[in-house]
């Protein structure tokens, strides 16, 4: 009975356990409320600014008189701005502007894009309806925040614009001028350059100083609304987030994952709006010296139909030069692709997920480089296999020293066993044995974890690689239709809880491959592995893993990239082929007991390693005779 009664410890556990929960839940119940609180202040604001745009349209509406002085309303609804009222683009209208690679439509109210279609192209869809519309039906907000000297301010997404279309040479030329007369005015300029995805904009005023109040400071506010351009929601909505550069050249990014995430930022001088595969971009030549960004996450529930993945806003401070604005900047809408956005000499290229460190070079001066020779000349998913091939062939040398270090530990287990059995009362002494042997073998017991631990910066690259590649984007391959996204096989009537609702197949062939890769090396590893004591049965722990692993594979990649689960693969395949030649043709178990024994004829310098571990175990064998003298002296 006294084994199964509570100590202290335990009791103080589930106490902390229990605490934990109660916070949990308290802090979930907050969330909720803060939550519900922030829907109630946005819906306030949307009320309030919709009130304000209905006064204004009813005054326009109503106005006849070409004086706008006559119209009292009129004056009252747009002050300054009433003039702009009294001109033919008052009754709407919109201005489109394309080239082989955007249609761009601006309407006349607000003067801002209602349109963004990214033409259609080879690379982008293979069906010629689809059309990936980044901005439309109303799903992009772009308005300038005025105020006047009688401190009232004014939204300019509520006021009308004056188009006018010209051309400069083989760019488009489209000014939108909010006038308050003749020549005085706000003016949006856009500049559609042909063969071209970055347009130059500027936002530029004349005569404004005489109505605004300049101590007020003038807010460019961005908001967009991301639409589902992509198969799978899950994957989609993880690469898609708030990314922003500030004048030091450090790019940032609010959370991906997270509700709602939000941040204030000084001198920015882009701020991009990353979907998965494509982006849409704002960056400016006068940095905007204070920035307000916010994301908030709209898919409710992935396993229905969801049109847009995120909300994005922007809040960007500008500031007056002597009563006037006067900022020249570019915007982007197309594909979020390394090599395109890096052409542009801007930055933007680092908005694409890479990794960080090491993985980010690996990635941009050897795969990037390399994928992009193989598919230029081969299909994608031929080009993936070749790519598989030489990384493998690469790696193959560490391969070879992590299978023969595994092979001379498992040569000499037997040796090992005799100095655990013989000094199985004495732990200090097993272990000098126990290195003593090592030393004089030649084998070191770390050789083959560092080729391991060298390979982990080549795997880490490729995961971040497959789902940053633009190029795999409706690529087929076999049966995967997109390798860029999951190739189902099987459409399931229900969801599997953290797997889907489909089959895809390659997350299978790879999970297989794991199971015989680690099938093959495990029992090596066991035999070569000696027991500790003290330690985990690694032999038990080695056993699990077996089913563990490829288990995990298959759930966790049943969503990703095909072109992802098909490098997995194929490189596993791989790899088995070259354990199996190495095993069975290279290292013989008779040449490594030949080579372990004629080491033990040899006087061989011990390695770094073997001095610390010796340098360590003399220490603590001179501390345990010195504990062993003091208790002899205290009795």
């Amino acid at each position: 009975m006294e084994g199964k009664k509570l100590d202290r410890n335990s009791i103080v556990g589930f106490v902390i356990i229990a605490g934990l929960l109660i916070w949990m839940m308290l802090n979930n119940i907050n969330k909720e409320k803060e939550s519900i609180s922030k829907d109630k202040e946005v819906a306030k604001t949307e009320e309030v600014k919709k009130v304000e745009a209905e006064k204004i349209e009813q005054a326009i509406t109503s106005h006849v008189a070409t004086d706008s002085t006559q119209n009292v309303a009129l004056q009252a609804a747009l002050g300054p701005f009433a003039y702009s009222a009294t001109l033919p683009s008052a009754k709407g209208g919109q201005t489109e502007l394309k080239s082989e690679l955007l249609t761009l439509v601006v309407e006349n109210k607000g003067g801002s894009l209602s349109n963004v279609i990214v033409n259609n192209n080879a690379r982008f869809t293979k069906d010629s309806k689809q059309l990936v519309e980044l901005i439309k039906d109303n799903n992009s907000d772009f308005n300038l925040e005025l105020y006047t000297k009688d401190n009232k301010k004014f939204n300019t997404r509520d006021l009308y614009f004056e188009p006018e279309l010209t051309k400069e040479g083989e760019n488009q030329v489209l000014s939108m001028r909010l006038k308050i007369s003749v020549n005085e005015f706000l003016e949006y300029r856009y500049v559609l350059k042909p063969n071209d995805y970055m347009l130059d904009f500027s936002i530029r005023t004349q005569g404004l100083s005489k109505v605004v109040n300049a101590a007020e400071t003038p807010a460019l506010n961005w908001d967009l609304k991301t639409y589902s351009n992509e198969k799978s929601i899950t994957y989609e909505n993880q690469y898609t987030r708030v990314y922003y550069e500030q004048e030091d050249g450090k790019d940032k990014s609010l959370s991906n994952t997270s509700k709602d995430d939000s941040t204030e930022a000084k001198d920015v001088n882009y701020v991009a709006f990353k979907q998965h595969f494509f982006t849409s971009i704002l960056i400016s030549d006068k940095e905007f010296k204070s920035t307000s960004l916010k994301s908030a996450n709209l898919v409710q529930n992935e396993a229905v139909d969801t049109v847009f993945t995120k909300q994005f806003k922007a809040k960007m401070d500008l500031a007056y030069t002597g009563g006037e604005l006067n900022y020249d900047m570019k915007m982007f809408f197309g594909p979020a692709d390394y090599k395109l956005l890096k052409s542009y000499d801007k930055g933007l290229d680092k908005i694409v997920p890479l990794g960080w460190g090491i993985f980010g070079w690996l990635n941009r001066f050897l795969f990037i480089p390399v994928f992009g020779v193989l598919s230029s000349f081969l299909p994608y998913g031929i080009a993936i296999i070749a790519l598989t091939v030489l990384v493998r062939l690469l790696i193959s040398p560490l391969t070879y020293k992590s299978y023969l270090s595994q092979a001379k530990m498992k040569a000499i287990r037997p040796e090992v066993n005799e100095i655990n059995e013989k000094y199985k009362n004495d732990p200090m002494k097993k272990q000098q044995e126990t290195m003593a042997l090592y030393s004089k073998a030649g084998v070191n017991p770390m050789a083959g974890c560092i080729p391991a631990l060298l390979q982990i910066p080549i795997f880490y690259s490729l995961f971040q690689f497959f789902p940053s590649a633009f190029d795999l984007r409706q690529k087929s391959f076999l049966w995967a239709d997109d390798l860029s996204s999951y190739d189902q096989v099987l459409k399931l009537p229900f969801k599997i809880p953290f797997y889907g609702d489909h089959v895809s197949l390659f997350p299978i062939l790879a999970s297989i491959a794991i199971f015989v890769y680690m099938k093959m090396t495990t029992g090596d590893q066991q035999m070569a592995a000696p027991a500790q004591e003290g330690m985990p049965d690694m032999s038990k722990i080695m056993k699990v893993m077996i089913y563990i692993s490829p288990l995990m594979m298959l759930f966790f990649f049943n969503n990703y990239a095909s072109g992802l689960s098909l490098y997995y693969f194929v490189s596993n395949s791989i790899t088995i082929g070259i354990m199996y030649v190495i095993k069975n043709h290279i290292v013989k178990e008779d040449k490594i007991k030949a080579i372990i024994e004629d080491n033990k004829t040899k006087d061989r310098p011990k390695g770094r390693f073997q001095r610390k571990m010796q340098e360590m175990m003399q220490q603590a064998q001179e501390q345990q005779r010195l504990q062993e003298e003091n208790k002899k002296k205290n009795k």
